[in-house]
């Protein structure tokens, strides 16, 4: 290899971050391990390390020719701490596709989220739902766009990497907590799903009408069955570049999922007659002749709504879109990396959610109407409990969710280990171990977990809003210099009025559910 190339990008990347010359560039992280054994990485330390001195010092501590190991950390730090940095940040190689990426982004997006949505829709009308979504889309998207560019200037890919940056500890520490509260909410919702469905799958798949206690069918024995066959060696890979099959596969469940709540539209009558007051063949006959279905007041669509179930909405809606703890760690591992190209991950990701989102609010809505309950699947079993289409729609958006607890649990161990561990290398024991006390936390929270609407409402309405909103707005405050935007300039002030919007919605969707919790209307505060 020429020793020219790495020296070259070496000084161009340090013009690039020349920004804020103190402070560290990184704490080594679970990639450190990875970078030092790709070849080129390699290659490229052993270059820079002729070319800058001081500049890969912390990049492999294991090394014994490292000379410069003696020297003071603070000294290492201020001579080296951006070639250092941006050796990491430009040469560390992603070896996944841009497809790939997407489904890994598109799977974070897509979580149980999408069952809410049509209980969202009955609560605040078609027009406004609409609204709300490409409100919280867009701002997704910005959001995603605020990330990377405070991410490409300091040439750190972690979030609690920059929040170390923008605020120092406390800033690392707010933005780790953030997102372990945020990440370990949606993997109780999808667990929950798991424990909540899969003993009704496997019920109607036997035929068997009233359970008499066998363990089969107990949920809590199948979500720890699950997360131990199918989520625990998943969560164990290395990096989650390898998940991308899961992920595209995972999707692929979700359309499925999507294809059939829009052809049950069809085939279902308006005022719905449940499986307790009438038999499967009858409403099968109803299905195919009823005319008259769309005179009646309970089956015409409300364009807009407003009840006590309102505050549920804005919360739902935010959580379906968060993906962002997930967008720095796939950045890492994108091949051949650049700001846009990842911001193209991300708007392709978001806009096909978006379209999936807004077809299942919006088609299962109009089935049910004011009787869709707050767990979309759990309306048509009332129908038909046998029914074969939405037995295998159920199955496949298990397995989708299933497929999601792995992708949301890495930003989670990440931020662990860079709360916890921060100067320490990639560890097999720990990776383990992590992830082993993450799922054993989270099954007992589902085990002994209130409604799924509960989980969603509270975390949507904190953590939610501080990783859309708040923090990439103020870290990119604080990260891009003065000297390149003054706090004057017009993206400075967007991205302040960004964290208000976050800090708003925040305090109206928490005294909204504290509201509602106290009137004791709540359908969060007691169970189905």
């Amino acid at each position: 290899m020429s020793e020219d190339k790495p020296a070259e990008t070496v000084e161009n990347s340090s013009a690039e971050v020349n920004a804020i010359p103190n402070g560290k560039g990184h704490e080594p992280g679970e990639e450190i391990a990875t970078s030092a054994k790709t070849p080129s990485a390699e290659d490229c330390e052993n270059a820079c390390r002729e070319t800058v001195a001081n500049s890969t010092q912390n990049a492999s501590p294991h090394r014994t020719e490292n000379t410069e190991a003696s020297l003071p950390e603070s000294q290492e730090f201020l001579s080296g701490a951006e070639d250092k940095k941006t050796t990491r940040f430009t040469d560390f190689e992603g070896k996944t596709s841009f497809g790939m990426s997407v489904f890994n982004l598109g799977n974070a997006i897509m979580g149980s989220g999408i069952l809410g949505l049509a209980y969202a829709m009955a609560n605040t009308g078609v027009v406004l739902f609409l609204l709300l979504l490409t409100v919280v889309a867009v701002l997704s998207s910005y959001s995603i766009h605020l990330l990377l560019k405070s991410s490409g200037i300091v040439g750190i890919r972690a979030y609690e990497q920059l929040g170390y940056r923008a605020f120092g500890t406390p800033g690392k520490m707010a933005a780790g907590i953030a997102i372990t509260l945020q990440n370990i909410g949606a993997m109780s919702s999808y667990l929950y799903i798991v424990k909540y469905e899969f003993p009704l799958v496997i019920q109607a798949f036997l035929k068997v009408d009233v359970p008499a206690g066998e363990w089969y069918l107990n949920g809590n024995y199948l979500v720890i069955i699950v997360s131990v066959a199918v989520i625990l060696p998943l969560a164990l890979m290395k990096q989650l570049g390898y998940l991308g099959y899961t992920s595209g596969f995972s999707l692929s469940c979700m359309v499925f999922f999507l294809v059939s709540v829009i052809y049950k539209k069809f085939n279902l009558p308006c005022p719905f007659v449940d499986f307790a007051h009438n038999s499967t063949v009858s409403v099968l006959n109803v299905t195919v002749n009823d005319p008259g279905g769309e005179d009646n007041p309970a089956c015409i669509p409300k364009m807009a709504n407003l009840n006590t179930q309102t505050a549920y909405t804005i919360p739902i809606l935010a959580f379906a879109f968060v993906c962002h703890p997930e967008v720095l760690p796939i950045y890492t591992e994108l091949r051949n990396p650049t700001k846009k190209k990842m911001q193209h991950v991300s708007n392709i990701s978001i806009a096909v959610m978006y379209v999936m989102y807004f077809l299942a609010a919006l088609f299962g809505y109009l089935t049910f109407y004011n009787e869709v309950e707050a767990e979309l699947l759990h309306t048509y079993s009332r129908i038909d409990p046998y029914d074969t289409l939405i037995l295998c729609v159920r199955v496949a958006v298990l397995t989708a969710v299933t497929l999601t607890v792995p992708i949301v649990l890495f930003p989670v161990r990440r931020a662990i280990q860079q709360m916890i561990f921060p100067n320490k290398t990639f560890y097999w024991p720990r990776h383990i171990a992590i992830a082993i006390t993450l799922l054993t936390f989270i099954n007992l929270l589902v085990i002994f977990a209130p409604n799924i609407l509960g989980i969603f409402g509270v975390i949507g309405a904190t953590s939610a809003p501080c990783l859309i909103f708040i923090f990439p707005a103020v870290f990119y405050i604080r990260i891009v210099p003065k000297e390149e935007e003054p706090l004057r300039s017009v993206p400075k002030i967007l991205a302040a009025c960004f964290a208000g919007i976050g800090f708003l919605f925040m305090i109206m969707s928490l005294s909204f559910i504290i509201i509602d919790w106290t009137s004791g209307s709540s359908k969060a505060s007691s169970g189905h």
